[in-house]
């Protein structure tokens, strides 16, 4: 899901411009050697009476926990940072009346760790009803679980070996202990990374088998070591309860894909038909390798049939993703047709392009470098900040981002700060600047003009992009690149 990041922060007020410039004097400040200054006059806010020297104000960069730092250009042409805190909530998206007298309570970092990026507009109004009649609904079904567990433990004969109910309690209370561990891992990976599965569901499926695999080796390992039963079990169960907080959201984006007819829940349940059948042959199998004498007697011999089996897992398992072919636009895609139309004027079709795109390799590896979301201090500061800035601002003013080439590296690298308009077609834009750069850029020449450069051959060039990816057989209106929502520049203010 893409969407375009809105944030607003009240401003302080100054009593008055010398208290400004004190109170500015105190943050970093950048003194560049600029010849003339200019003149700019003080406004009045008629709702508190005090003087703010608004037109000093070059920008404002905004975060995502309601904080903004002011770019403020000063009497002595010099630019301070002011670090303005958040004074009251001020949320764009407006949703029901419901959500917003719930979760009032909760601190930012809470309500961000367990609802959807762009709550309540991203969602319908009956989400958060429905989540928190929910939450009590699965607390009673674990304690259910245990229970059940305990009469599991009953019936296949511990307490006749303990010979005290006391160790039947001992016994599925280390059970369920082991699952709660587990669970810590799903909880983690839905709050932190639930916004990565829209993007590339493809590689996280695969990551979701890898971390499962490796959680399985820890059960393995029990029963050499059954003194740490617990330790190792919880373990085990912790990786698998990640993997499974990967493998389940990303397996819903593959079958979002699926249901081309607007039929998911048919898509849905005809995938547990496959899934069960799978699972009925599977467990038939495993008795048989049981039952076979000698075959598993040795822990050795065990564990080689257990590698063995889970190497072929993973090797089909990759190769069933290998064989998806999405329409929709990721970061890997776009980054293969963009340089495909800015070295060829061509764009591969989906088909290709999926085949082309390598499911395991990490963004950060991938060349050329882009890091999106970057703080204006890291693009602009050392000498003659001013006039970067300024330059900066009036090369992008037609964009809804700032782009700039990170000349301290060893190898080629952009950094990318998004307005408050920006959009999954900024980013795409961006992309392309970015590619035409790495492959045009002298290191010998002016580096803005260069800019200007790419951005005039951007302006020439993205509609036939555009309309080479429609008739390619592209989704153009579902670009899975999302603005990041930690920072955005906001020049209205």
């Amino acid at each position: 899901m893409s969407y375009a990041l809105q944030l607003s922060v009240p401003a302080r007020t100054f009593e008055s411009s010398n208290s400004n410039r004190k109170r500015a004097r105190a943050c970093h400040s950048f003194q560049p050697n600029i010849p003339e200054q200019p003149n700019i006059p003080e406004q009045e806010e008629a709702d508190t009476g005090r003087v703010q020297d608004q037109s000093h104000v070059i920008l404002v960069e905004r975060y995502g926990n309601g904080s903004a730092k002011r770019f403020i250009l000063d009497d002595e042409w010099q630019v301070q940072t002011l670090l303005v805190e958040h004074d009251s909530a001020d949320n764009r998206l407006q949703g029901s009346h419901f959500s917003d007298m719930t979760l009032s309570f909760l601190p930012n970092v809470v309500k961000d760790f367990i609802l959807p990026a762009g709550f309540p507009g991203s969602v319908s109004d009956d989400y958060l009803q429905y989540m928190l009649l929910q939450f009590p609904t699965n607390v009673t079904a674990w304690v259910c679980h245990t229970l059940v567990t305990s009469s599991l433990l009953k019936a296949v004969g511990i307490d006749s070996f303990s010979g005290t109910t006391a160790a039947v309690s001992a016994a599925t209370i280390k059970w369920v202990s082991k699952d709660g561990i587990g669970a810590v891992g799903r909880l983690f990976i839905g709050g932190r990374f639930g916004n990565l599965f829209d993007d590339d569901p493809k590689q996280w499926r695969m990551y979701a088998d890898f971390i499962g695999s490796a959680g399985s080796i820890f059960d393995l390992t029990t029963q050499v070591y059954p003194a740490y039963f617990l330790p190792l079990a919880s373990l085990g169960n912790l990786a698998k309860a990640v993997a499974r907080g990967l493998k389940d959201p990303s397996f819903r984006v593959i079958q979002n894909h699926f249901a081309i007819s607007g039929n998911l829940g048919e898509v849905a349940a005809k995938e547990e038909v496959w899934e069960v059948s799978a699972q009925l042959l599977g467990l038939a199998l495993g008795i048989l390798i049981l039952d076979t004498p000698g075959l598993v007697r040795f822990y050795p011999v065990l564990a080689l049939t257990w590698t063995s089996m889970r190497l072929l897992h993973l090797w089909l398992r990759y190769q069933s993703l290998s064989v998806l072919r999405f329409n929709s636009i990721n970061l890997k895609r776009a980054r293969i047709v963009v340089k495909s139309h800015v070295l060829y004027s061509t764009v591969p079709g989906f088909d290709d392009c999926n085949k082309e795109e390598n499911i395991l390799l990490w963004e950060k590896f991938m060349k050329p470098r882009i890091i999106f979301g970057v703080p204006l201090d890291e693009m602009v500061g050392g000498e003659n900040s001013v006039f970067k800035l300024k330059t900066l601002l009036r090369i992008y003013s037609k964009e809804k981002y700032i782009l700039i080439v990170n000349q301290l590296g060893r190898d080629f690298e952009v950094f990318v700060s998004f307005k408050v308009e920006a959009t999954s077609m900024s980013v795409l834009r961006s992309v392309w600047q970015t590619y035409w750069l790495y492959e045009k850029l002298e290191s010998s020449g002016n580096l803005f003009d260069q800019l200007s450069q790419s951005l005039s051959e951007m302006e020439g060039r993205f509609e036939d992009f555009i309309q080479q990816l429609e008739k390619a057989g592209w989704d153009t209106h579902q670009i899975n690149l999302k603005v990041p929502k930690e920072i955005s520049i906001d020049e209205s203010s």
